[in-house]
């Protein structure tokens, strides 16, 4: 069994990187329009598919990957730039478009991607995932351990996308707007810094 002190910081990790507080205006954008059980539908879903995904990859991340053939930077290189295709979706209000004419659009679902891939099981969290399974020790209690941290993060993201309904109405259409322009830039920079980080991770820059 784990200590204490590693339980915390395996803890304290997955909220940084997979960022509750920093996932509601985002869900809020990605979900405009939609009524209130369709999104807890879609947060739930979202939630669910996440936690399928990073329960592989931290029990079999590495052999998965490295089955493939497929490194971690060259994972996070492919994740920023899907982040950043989303960026440029809120930033010139494609989305915002898709999900106006939603009645013309029946099968818009945000729940896998973006939602799930990558902003809640991205690049980062999926090597933070397998990185903290590696670092639990030996034997199976570790790994378990860790999971059972990894879904209580994903019940706590849930509760935190749950809360978006009444941050939208304080917010009104025009702060959700503007909201939704500052996180596009925010998203398409972490984009690039996913990708810098996957390049300098392959050694062709220090």
């Amino acid at each position: 069994m784990p200590d204490s002190a590693f339980l915390i910081t395996a803890f304290a990790t997955l909220f940084v990187v997979i960022d509750p507080p920093g996932l509601v205006p985002l869900f809020i954008a990605l979900t405009r329009g939609m009524g209130p059980e369709k999104r807890r539908a879609m947060a739930l879903r979202a939630c669910i598919i996440a936690s399928c995904l990073l329960l592989m990859f931290g029990l079999a991340g590495e052999a998965i990957l490295g089955f493939i053939g497929i490194s971690m930077p060259a994972f996070r290189i492919a994740g920023g730039i899907l982040l950043f295709l989303t960026a440029l979706d809120m930033l010139f209000e494609r989305r915002t478009q898709r999900r106006e004419g939603q009645q013309a659009e029946p099968d818009h679902d945000p729940s896998v991607f973006p939602l799930a891939i990558p902003l809640i099981a991205g690049p980062g969290a999926i090597a933070s995932i397998i990185l903290l399974v590696g670092q639990s020790g030996p034997g199976w209690t570790g790994t378990v351990s860790v999971m059972a941290l990894m879904l209580a993060m994903m019940a706590v993201t849930y509760v935190f996308l749950l809360a978006s309904p009444p941050l939208e109405r304080m917010l009104g259409r025009t702060g959700t707007i503007v909201i939704t322009r500052l996180l596009g830039m925010l998203l398409a920079a972490l984009s690039v810094q996913f990708v810098i980080d996957g390049v300098r991770g392959t050694g062709l820059i220090g």
